[in-house]
């Protein structure tokens, strides 16, 4: 069982810390397990640097503390390019016990690269990453972690990540458990996947996922032209602009392999500017 807290936005509501002491008071702590963090009163303007101080602050009270979401923060309070994060990797390093970690919101979200032993599963949902979070993530050493998934986003919500800036992850030098990646929800899938074509991270990997983003015919073509990934338990492409030739394609490689091929039930959004130029939308922008 996880326990949630938030906060309201009214000047009748406890703050954020107010109400976790709260529930710190109120419940057997040491069997807490894992936590889920709302809305704190000022996700507009702040990062959540009190909630962590917070959480650092009671770190002994919650021995068996092993999965840890920062911001599950709905769209009716709050959208998705609107949290305002902060430095997250302190807030990691005082927790060293945590195998889950889970965070939603990339303006002033920042990563630095670190050691985590017992890091299972990291994910970072954005609707527009720094590029530095991604460096950040690639150049941390975490030797247990199996589930990888980052949310690009596009730029016109602060994300600034080229292909390049994948390095650190797809070499997987510093991953060496890892066997679910998903780079998604991102405007350069194309290149995304051409970098994944040849990405020695791959060939370990049991599911790869580039959906939600606005991945075309020339990523697909690319990512089939590369190395196998007949090993994979499952590919998922749902929310992709690739043509009815391509998904046959890549359905008769991958599935008589017993390969999972989810392209979902159709494509993403998008229109024609009166200058002909196609825009194509990733499925969680704002």
């Amino acid at each position: 069982m996880a326990w949630r807290i938030t906060t309201g936005f009214t000047d009748e509501d406890d703050g954020w810390e107010q109400t976790f002491e709260r529930f710190c008071s109120a419940v057997d702590t040491t069997r807490v397990r894992a936590l889920i963090v709302g809305a704190w009163e000022c996700v507009f303007d702040c990062g959540p640097d009190d909630v962590i101080e917070a959480l650092l602050a009671a770190r002994d009270r919650l021995p068996a503390l092993r999965a840890l979401f920062l911001g599950d923060i709905v769209f009716e309070e709050c959208e998705l390019s609107w949290i305002v994060q902060t430095h997250v990797t302190g807030l990691l390093r005082g927790l060293p016990a945590l195998e889950e970690f889970g965070v939603r919101g990339g303006t002033e979200l920042a990563f630095q690269g670190l050691r985590h032993d017992n890091l299972r599963s990291l994910t970072v949902q954005t609707g527009g990453l720094p590029a530095g979070v991604v460096r950040g993530i690639g150049a941390s050493d975490l030797p247990a972690l199996e589930h990888l998934d980052v949310w690009l986003g596009t730029s016109s919500y602060g994300a600034d990540c080229e292909p390049a800036d994948l390095e650190g992850i797809l070499s997987g030098t510093r991953l060496p458990r890892l066997r679910h990646l998903a780079l998604r929800n991102s405007e350069i899938q194309d290149g995304v996947a051409t970098a994944l074509a040849a990405a020695p991270v791959v060939a370990r990997l049991e599911v790869l996922d580039l959906s939600l983003g606005i991945l075309s015919d020339e990523g697909a073509t690319a990512l089939l032209g590369g190395q196998p990934l007949t090993h994979l338990k499952k590919l998922d492409l749902h929310h992709h602009y690739i043509g009815e030739e391509l998904r046959q394609r890549i359905r008769q490689t991958l599935e008589p392999s017993g390969v999972e091929v989810d392209l979902g039930p159709g494509d993403g959004d998008s229109y024609e500017e009166d200058d002909g130029t196609v825009v194509r939308y990733v499925a969680a922008g704002e």
